[in-house]
């Protein structure tokens, strides 16, 4: 007997470290009955401060306690705000799903880390919070990512197969749907995260508003083609990155501009390395994430694979609430008990469930 669809919010904060994304969506887990309006919030400075200085830790230190307070603080008043914007009671709001912010990620060595307190998040919004969402998968030999990809294939039901969804955030992956609605999910490689970091660095800007620097600048081809040859885009899929694994040092004594042309050019080339390992292929990608936003990504993306690109938002899809809408979806496939990932999204052993709920 089909499941009543829950009112759910989801919240997720990536790893390019912007803000809370919060989106309302109303669904069973298995297809999806409305979406509702979606918010983002900037992280403050000391949030993002607090965030950049647990990268990479692996045991709790002052530093993870510090940032998982700032984080799970952020991400209520992430929820409260959106409460109030939208005239909409938190009361009537059936579950949460927090992702959390992920800090360091090796799963090699089966490990994951998202911090943020699910326990305390359910006790200030006085809702049911389901978070840890990566954890069992990586445990049981699983990448833990990409994590989107059965809600991907919620949202492209009725869409020609195959086709695949590219998620570019601050690492970049993909979703591959066959025409019998099989998937196969992977990083494909950097996404935003080291193009942000160098106009960080260089051009004394948080990002590349609409790709203008790099429109600027010229690709360095010689580079572009040893950056193709990085022993991470052979290896075959599953697979998956740390927000560190790719820097912006490959483009060092280059001009702020050319360097963020070149790194914008790597982002594109890594996804048509990624397709060598599609099991078919595939003549549309439908771009999400801040990477959609990016027109000279955009373009470059078109320019590498030679297929049709569109946004997900040319779709009817909202491209920039799309992951927090994902985290309300996996959420309630938790509490249902289904599974959130499978051996050819993660490389799990079998379709595995995960999440821990919280009640408030």
């Amino acid at each position: 007997m089909p499941s009543s669809p829950l009112r759910t919010l989801g919240l997720m904060s990536g790893t390019s470290v912007d803000g809370v994304d919060v989106a309302l969506i109303e669904t069973d887990g298995e297809r999806v009955a409305s979406f509702g309006p979606s918010l983002t919030v900037p992280y403050g400075d000391e949030v993002r401060r607090s965030i950049r200085a647990a990268f990479g830790i692996e045991h709790p230190t002052d530093a993870t306690r510090a940032a998982e307070r700032l984080v799970t603080e952020a991400h209520a008043a992430a929820v409260r705000r959106w409460s109030n914007e939208q005239g909409i009671a938190l009361s009537t709001i059936d579950l949460v799903g927090f992702h959390g912010q992920t800090i360091t990620h090796r799963p090699e060595k089966r490990f994951t880390w998202q911090i943020g307190d699910g326990a305390a998040l359910a006790r200030s919004l006085g809702v049911r919070v389901v978070n840890d969402l990566r954890g069992a998968d990586v445990a049981a030999g699983g990448q833990g990512a990409p994590l989107v990809p059965i809600y991907h294939l919620a949202l492209a039901h009725d869409l020609p197969r195959p086709l695949v969804v590219v998620n570019v955030g601050g690492v970049a992956n993909i979703t591959w749907i066959g025409a019998d609605d099989s998937l196969l999910a992977f990083d494909t490689g950097p996404g935003n995260g080291p193009i942000d970091d160098w106009c960080a660095r260089r051009a004394g800007q948080r990002y590349d508003k609409d790709g203008m620097l790099a429109a600027a600048g010229t690709v360095d081809r010689t580079r572009l083609e040893h950056f193709s040859e990085h022993r991470y885009f052979a290896k075959t899929p599953p697979k998956s990155l740390d927000r560190g694994d790719f820097g912006d040092t490959w483009v060092e004594g280059l001009s702020a501009a050319d360097g963020a042309a070149t790194l914008t050019a790597g982002t594109a080339r890594a996804l048509v390395l990624a397709a060598r390992h599609f099991p078919a292929p595939v003549a549309q990608w439908v771009i999400c994430g801040g990477g959609a936003r990016n027109p000279t990504l955009l373009r470059a993306i078109a320019e590498e694979t030679r297929g049709k690109v569109m946004t997900a938002g040319e779709l009817g899809w909202d491209g920039d609430a799309l992951e927090a809408q994902a985290f309300g979806f996996l959420a309630v496939r938790s509490l249902r008990g289904l599974p959130l990932t499978f051996p050819g999204t993660t490389g799990a052993p079998r379709p595995m469930t995960g999440g821990r709920l919280s009640e408030p």
